[in-house]
């Protein structure tokens, strides 16, 4: 597909009973963006990179222009699988693995499923309660909402999580219009959608909720498996000393690995993709041994 001076190959792959949609943009060494939910959201961020990587961004399984035939029981495991049938659908076979949010949890996975398939992982703000040192109060909240999707409905549910959960909600939504407009701007975006905003609010607070932030990372399997692991926290988060900045900088101290500070808050790679291109590409470098561009 042609875009306004971007040149994206998009495709799908079909696994497990979905058809996962996926785009490809540049060359260089591969980079697989897993996203929160739906890939469009990577955009600007993945047109930053593309002049140095081949950057790979798909939609999760039950997100944006992938299909919801199998997600009645969300597995992160599955998730993982997904994650390595795109890579390899984009003609891969490892990649460096950049994971923001539930992407996040689904990153550390790969490493500890996957890591022949990755080169590196940095994880962005991964909703960890487990790794939280009051645990049980987040397990707690994280219950509640899930309950409350089933009592009043998925959207109540909704924003009981935004407004609960120590997240920038005004920012957030400020990003993602943002976000919008770039996509609207500058891709002849389609109609193709297999979800509607109930659809969505379903998957994220009934399938996706418990099984995310319940995620306890195998902290022990990672450092066997000697993947470089780099975890990554907002600035807003780290100031604003929220659960999850606490959770992550807990298990960078476990992993024993670097804890980089990103631009901006949970969703700014919407709002700021610039400055976080810039972070990003920093932190590849480093993971590569100080080779910016050497042919893969």
């Amino acid at each position: 597909m042609l875009t306004k001076d971007r040149n994206i190959e998009c495709g799908y792959v079909t696994t497990e009973g979905d058809n996962l949609y996926y785009e490809v943009r540049g060359q260089g060494k591969p980079l697989l963006l897993i996203p929160a939910g739906e890939g469009k959201y990577y955009s600007g961020l993945a047109d930053l990179l593309s002049n140095e990587y081949k950057v790979i961004t798909y939609d999760r399984r039950a997100n944006g222009r992938s299909t919801m035939n199998s997600p009645q029981n969300f597995e992160i495991g599955q998730q993982s699988r997904d994650a390595l049938a795109v890579l390899q659908a984009a003609g891969e076979e490892s990649g460096f693995i950049f994971g923001n949010s539930t992407g996040a949890v689904i990153a550390l996975d790969m490493a500890k499923t996957y890591p022949s398939a990755v080169r590196a992982v940095v994880a962005h703000e991964a909703p960890m309660a487990r790794m939280h040192p009051n645990a049980l109060k987040w397990q707690r909240f994280f219950s509640s909402v899930y309950l409350t999707a089933f009592r009043f409905g998925s959207s109540a549910a909704s924003l009981r999580f935004m407004f609960g959960a120590q997240l920038p909600v005004m920012k957030m939504i400020k990003a993602s219009k943002k976000s919008d407009e770039y996509i609207k701007n500058y891709y002849n975006t389609s109609d193709e959608h297999h979800k509607n905003q109930k659809d969505e609010a379903d998957v994220s607070m009934k399938l996706e909720l418990l099984p995310v932030t319940n995620y306890m990372p195998n902290i022990e399997k990672l450092k066997e498996n000697s993947v470089k692991v780099f975890v990554a926290v907002g600035e807003w988060s780290l100031n604003k000393k929220t659960w999850y900045a606490i959770s992550n900088k807990n298990m960078a101290e476990k992993l024993g690995c670097e804890l980089v500070p990103f631009p901006g808050h949970h969703g700014s790679l919407a709002d700021m993709p610039d400055e976080w291109a810039c972070t990003l590409r920093d932190v590849l470098h480093k993971a590569d041994g100080g080779n910016k561009n050497e042919a893969k």
